[in-house]
């Protein structure tokens, strides 16, 4: 709201009682001012000059070196600078003279005002609410139009020139009635009359009109006719009088049925039931609607079918110690189960036990065909860099280096520990390379027996050793050219075969066990190790040369309790994919939980994530992990002293550890509100945590 202090001059001259009527006339001359406030020598307020006390003083022959003390005014007019702009109006009115002195709590003076400041703040104030004004037309969701007070348009907001289907430039001055024919605001505008609720159609639309006179005092000088679109509502209330009658034939088809039907939501309450359902258990529908099925039928799976999306037909149910036959169905719409619905058969006992029996053999199919559709739904295509899930800054720079050098033929080698996800590394690199669409082949070199390892890397020849087959076998060498090959857990190669596989990164030939001819083949190397390699060099386990050749491109993967910022963003994506694969809907974890998990050291990395997430949504019925669903020795608080207490050269590393944990939360947390422009909202969602949580992790790290 404007005020005083914002209308009012700050640069002004002041006189002093001792100056001269001389000095006077040049002040007031050059700062064009009808008056001066003149100040004492504590600059308190003692009055004001004006040009009238200079006339008077000039008429009275007083001479021009004369002090003004003799005739400035002493009954100053003080206004505080806190009045508002009404205040200030009345002031004005109420005030006799020019112009005043603004003076603030203390007395002190801080500024002039007059009445020229008055009318130039009245126009600059009418000018902002002339803007205020037509933005908010502007911005109206409804269509508005105005007319002057002879019935000509002159004003069109953009929501009405959308609807109406007008062109502002083309109506402005035209008459009303020419423009919308039948609406009609000659009364609006002759008598001053509201009229509210007014249907209005044309070709274009289906709208009610509110018209209302615009009135300044006892003149009419136009009016506003607002315009709500209902064309949709129409609609709306058309196919609502459909689904009011298709719910009452299906009611009526439900209640004619022998069988007894209930259905139940996605938080497995009652919302229909038929007649028949409810002479079966004796109830009124008012005492079984909005209640857990659990509470009003015995030994019901309703609420596991409304959870899980599986249908179960033609199962047996005991209700008061009486077998029946029973059918429960999701209720699925846009692929999400949003309830089940549940038949109970009526049969004799004979028939029963004839379907109990045909049931148990389904039964014993539909298990083994559910647990083969699982699998075949959920079984794992292609990884690629898009489903690395990270937002740590060394993480996010090892993948740009990873995709860069997939373009490449070097040979790679991925070293980590157990669970950092190494193989999803090498298969994301042959993803994003030119072989692609070659093999990708895996050889686990510490999984294979070493009398196998040499036939199964290399192949054989017919007659090669005892047992071989006849007419030979390829070996991963020639299933791999012009693919990939990856040696995970490469530092458990036998050192008679590192041998031959440095011959074969250096010359990309090779002999099959047992043969002498030379094989020559095009293959990209990966090579991956959870080992110290250097140190089983220095131990004379692993060849130095080999190690170099292997050695091109080095990404050594970070631990997960090094970029503890990621553990959030993965739990998310382990959520979806559990929920996919249980039928579950469990979509957070709490603050508490997620502080714990956030604080372990991760001996297992990414795969323990997982394990535990999965392990976590098996133990809970909510929509959201909690502190209690978790293992009891994650809620140690001493998980990084126990994860290293067994590593004698790592116990120094304990408090470096977590001063590195928390300088990568500080460095992740401070870089994502730089980029969202200090927006707590926009930082959140860009670490994968709720706005709740990063405040938390803020004060913990002392981020202001």
């Amino acid at each position: 709201m404007m005020r005083l202090e914002d209308m009012m001059t700050r640069n002004y001259a002041t006189l002093h009682p001792d100056d001269s009527l001389e000095n006077a006339i040049r002040l007031l001359r050059s700062s064009q001012r009808d008056g001066l406030p003149v100040l004492n020598d504590d600059n308190s307020l003692a009055g004001i000059f004006s040009k009238t006390n200079l006339y008077d003083a000039l008429l009275q022959g007083r001479l021009l070196d004369q002090p003004v003390s003799n005739f400035y005014n002493r009954n100053v007019v003080k206004i505080s600078k806190d009045l508002t702009y009404s205040e200030v109006i009345d002031a004005v009115r109420r005030i006799p003279v020019g112009t005043g002195v603004v003076v603030d709590k203390g007395g002190t003076v801080v500024g002039l005002f007059t009445k020229v400041e008055l009318i130039t703040s009245l126009f600059k104030e009418e000018r902002l609410l002339n803007t205020q004004l037509k933005t908010m037309y502007q911005a109206m969701h409804n269509a508005l139009i105005s007319i002057d007070e002879n019935g000509r348009i002159n004003f069109v907001n953009h929501a009405a020139g959308k609807l109406l289907q007008l062109e502002d430039d083309k109506v402005y001055d035209l008459p009303l009635n020419e423009v919308f024919p039948g609406l009609n605001m000659d009364r609006i505008l002759n008598e001053g009359l509201v009229e509210i609720g007014v249907k209005y159609s044309n070709q274009h639309v289906s709208t009610m009109v509110n018209k209302t006179p615009l009135i300044d005092g006892d003149r009419i000088l136009g009016a506003l006719a607002i315009f709500q679109d209902i064309t949709e509502l129409e609609s709306i209330a058309e196919e609502m009088g459909t689904v009011k009658r298709l719910n009452q034939t299906l009611k009526t088809v439900l209640d004619i049925g022998y069988d007894a039907l209930v259905v139940v939501n996605e938080e497995s309450k009652i919302v229909l039931v038929n007649r028949t359902f409810l002479d079966f258990i004796r109830l009124k529908e008012e005492d079984v609607l909005d209640r857990q099925i659990n509470e009003v039928l015995e030994n019901s799976r309703l609420h596991i079918i409304a959870k899980t999306g599986i249908p179960e037909i033609n199962d047996i149910q005991f209700i008061d110690s009486v077998p029946y036959v029973v059918s429960r169905l999701p209720i699925v719409k846009d692929g999400q189960v949003i309830g089940a619905v549940g038949k109970i058969s009526f049969r004799r006992v004979d028939e029963l036990r004839e379907l109990a029996h045909r049931l148990e053999n389904m039964g014993n199919r539909l298990s083994h065909f559910q647990e083969e559709l699982k699998k075949a739904r959920f079984r794992e295509r292609p990884f690629c860099f898009e489903d690395i899930i990270t937002i740590n800054p060394a993480m996010q720079k090892l993948i740009r280096e990873a995709r860069q050098a997939a373009q490449g033929l070097s040979t790679v080698l991925i070293t980590g520990e157990s669970g950092v996800g190494k193989e999803l590394m090498a298969q994301a690199i042959h993803q994003s390379s030119p072989r692609c669409a070659a093999p990708f082949i895996k050889v686990n070199c510490a999984a294979i027996p070493e009398n196998l390892l040499e036939s199964e890397f290399f192949g054989y020849v017919h007659g090669a050793f005892t047992g071989a087959s006849t007419g030979g076998k390829q070996g991963w060498l020639d299933l791999a050219d012009r693919g990939t090959l990856f040696l995970d857990e490469i530092g458990d190669m036998p050192l008679f075969l590192q041998g031959k596989l440095l011959r074969v990164l250096q010359e990309q030939t090779f002999e099959r066990v047992g043969g002498t001819s030379t094989i020559k083949v095009d293959i990209r190397f990966i090579a991956a190790s959870n080992h110290n390699l250097e140190k089983k060099i220095r131990e004379g386990s692993f060849r130095k040369d080999l190690y170099y050749r292997l050695n091109v491109i080095p990404i050594p993967i970070p631990p997960l309790r090094e970029r503890t910022e990621d553990v959030l963003p993965l739990i998310h994506s382990f959520l979806r994919k559990y929920n996919a694969i249980f039928g579950m809907h469990i979509s957070d974890i709490c603050s508490e939980a997620l502080s714990v998990l956030q604080d372990y050291a991760w001996p297992g990395n990414i795969r323990e994530l997982e394990n535990i997430v999965e392990r976590a949504m098996n133990f809970t019925c909510e929509n959201t992990l909690k502190i209690e669903h978790l293992p009891d020795q994650l809620r140690s608080e001493s998980s990084v002293d126990s994860l290293l207490a067994d590593r004698t050269d790592d116990r120094e590393a304990i408090p470096a550890y977590r001063l590195k944990k928390e300088a990568l939360e500080r460095e992740a947390i401070l870089k994502s509100l730089e980029q969202s422009g200090d927006n707590k909202s926009k930082a959140a969602r860009k670490l994968g945590m709720s706005r709740s949580w990063l405040y938390e992790k803020m004060k913990r790290l002392g981020i202001k």
